[in-house]
């Protein structure tokens, strides 16, 4: 399990100064959580959900959420759970997994007890299972942040193996301002307690958003939705602190997945995609993926990493813009190779690099390459999308 392992020798070569290294799913909860990258939400309620993440893992999606709760209408939660439970059998018989786990798969359910409800009827299929995603976290009116995370130990214990918990904070508690800072103490409290089981905190814009009657429209980031930019900034206050008692977070959702009129025009640049990859930028805009770039990019700057998407058009844009560029892989090198402090100009000369402010951002930088690879020093984000764009269609050609 590796991330663009789509392609083939002579491209990764050509592309990357360091190659990606391969996902160990038993690592360090830090280096295990940076290598999600792309997370794709699948509703349980999907008839062929095993052949369906097996071709996604072949797309080269390498981390994937069954969902049974928003996803599932009520009226369809106990006929998700007998698919999911079935086809979590499927996915543990087939050759593709039982040769190498091609992707991570975690499941999301409603309430604890339906967590371990389907751990206990899983049967072999629970060998494919990575974790859990708890949804609203920390919520009024949903089960306490506590009686979750006890649940994942207690899968863990009846999995013979450790099972990570991914909380999301979407509830109307850390949304208002009013009630946001005790509901943040009081999760990191609770999450302090089971450190042990928590990979990563994910961030639910789209509920968050709803607090407010709000949707961000495809020309705007959440970023400029400033009532969630605020929740945000507070959840990383609290919980991303980069002093050793902080989570890593993950980034909100990419909601969309079609073309529409366009309201604004774009701010995509052309430079990165020069010789020939001009149809690329311009397939792009017409998907109103130049907004996700954007929003990626915005992501990074405050500490977020990876992205929940909804649609496998995505995976490869936030995969490529996860690749360190060489510019920063100079930058956090030469900050961690000093040890004693002290400022020096970076080796592309355009900034001072401070050994001390800026070592916790160089260490997560490198977690990153060692997942996502670091590129070449004349190579963009725009040849990474263009390479993985041939390699699927060649896949598909020969399939």
């Amino acid at each position: 399990m590796r991330h663009f392992s789509t392609l083939d020798a002579e491209q990764t070569q050509r592309l990357f100064l360091h190659p990606p290294q391969p996902v160990d799913v038993t690592a360090p909860r830090d280096e295990l959580a940076v290598a999600l990258g792309a997370t794709l939400y699948c509703p349980a309620t999907r008839e062929r959900l095993a052949g369906d993440l097996l071709q996604l893992a072949r797309r080269g999606v390498l981390s994937a959420v069954a969902c049974l709760e928003d996803s599932v209408p009520d009226d369809r939660v106990a006929q998700a759970e007998e698919i999911l439970v079935r086809e979590l059998a499927g996915l543990a018989r087939a050759p593709e997994w039982a040769h190498d786990q091609p992707l991570m798969l975690f499941l999301r359910a409603r309430t604890p007890r339906q967590l371990l409800d389907v751990v206990d009827r899983a049967g072999v299929g629970l060998d494919c299972l990575l974790g859990f995603v708890v949804p609203k976290f920390g919520g009024a009116g949903q089960p306490h942040p506590k009686e979750w995370l006890e649940a994942v130990a207690t899968a863990s214990e009846r999995a013979g193996r450790r099972l990570w918990a991914l909380p999301v904070l979407e509830s109307r508690d850390v949304a208002h301002l009013d009630t946001r800072q005790e509901a943040l103490f009081a999760i990191r409290e609770v999450l302090d307690a089971h450190r042990d089981v928590v990979l990563a905190v994910r961030t639910g814009a789209t509920d968050l958003s709803a607090a407010y009657g709000l949707r961000r429209p495809r020309g705007s980031t959440v970023w400029d939705v400033r009532v969630v930019a605020d929740v945000l900034g507070d959840v990383i206050n609290v919980l991303g602190r980069a002093d050793g008692s902080g989570y890593p977070i993950t980034a909100p959702v990419w909601e969309h997945f079609s073309s529409g009129e366009r309201v604004f025009r774009t701010s995509l640049a052309a430079s990165p995609f020069a010789e020939g990859a001009e149809e690329l930028r311009e397939q792009l805009i017409a998907d109103d993926l130049d907004g996700l770039v954007r929003e990626l990019v915005l992501d990074q700057v405050n500490g977020l990493q990876g992205k929940t998407v909804i649609h496998p058009s995505h995976v490869a844009v936030v995969h490529a813009m996860s690749v360190v560029t060489h510019e920063d892989f100079c930058d956090a090198t030469d900050v961690v190779a000093q040890s004693g402090g002290g400022a020096m100009a970076s080796a592309y000369r355009n900034k001072m690099n401070e050994a001390g402010p800026h070592r916790a951002w160089a260490e997560r930088v490198l977690l990153r390459a060692r997942a996502f690879g670091v590129a070449r020093e004349d190579v963009s984000y725009a040849h990474l999308l263009q390479a993985q764009d041939d390699a699927w269609r060649r896949a598909r050609a020969g399939a």
